[in-house]
């Protein structure tokens, strides 16, 4: 797979300005990850990822609360803000990006439907929350959200 353009992008930005990055990835499954690291030399910056498809990994490596798990949801902004601060946390970066949604094609519900996705992007001047609601198949879900964390990455940053 060629390197991606945003991921590109991201690499310019944080080798420029000297900045690190992780990632936390549910829905994403580490695909945000993969185009970080499809770009040589992104381990310059990029220090790692957790993938916690489970509530017990956002939980027990992520810090997220169990009563915010109870309260709201793993797909909520909530959820998306805490693990994207318990990355960067844990791995002591600059900035953190997160997920968390529903990729499909099962799963929804009438308040949360297939295609919600929460993205996080944790940084020194705080954290962004994102709320979309992507409309394709499971994979196009998937690779929309992973887009929509390098865009949310870089506007955070100050690209």
């Amino acid at each position: 797979m060629p390197e991606h353009p945003l991921a590109r992008r991201v690499y310019e930005l944080f080798t420029r300005r000297g900045h690190t990055l992780a990632t936390a990835e549910s829905c994403t499954g580490g695909l945000i990850g993969h185009l970080v690291t499809s770009v040589p030399g992104s381990s310059e910056y990029y220090i790692g990822g957790i993938i916690a498809y489970s509530n017990a990994v956002k939980r027990d490596v992520l810090g997220v609360p169990e009563e915010l798990l109870r309260a709201v949801g793993a797909v909520s902004p909530e959820c998306a803000e805490a693990m994207a601060r318990g990355v960067r946390a844990l791995l002591k970066t600059d900035y953190a990006v997160a997920t968390t949604g529903i990729a499909g094609p099962g799963g929804g519900t009438p308040t949360k439907p297939v295609g919600l996705v929460y993205i996080a992007c944790a940084g020194p001047e705080g954290t962004v929350v994102e709320e979309h609601r992507f409309r394709g198949d499971r994979w196009e879900n998937i690779a929309q959200a992973a887009e929509a964390a390098l865009h949310l990455l870089l506007r955070v940053a100050g690209e």
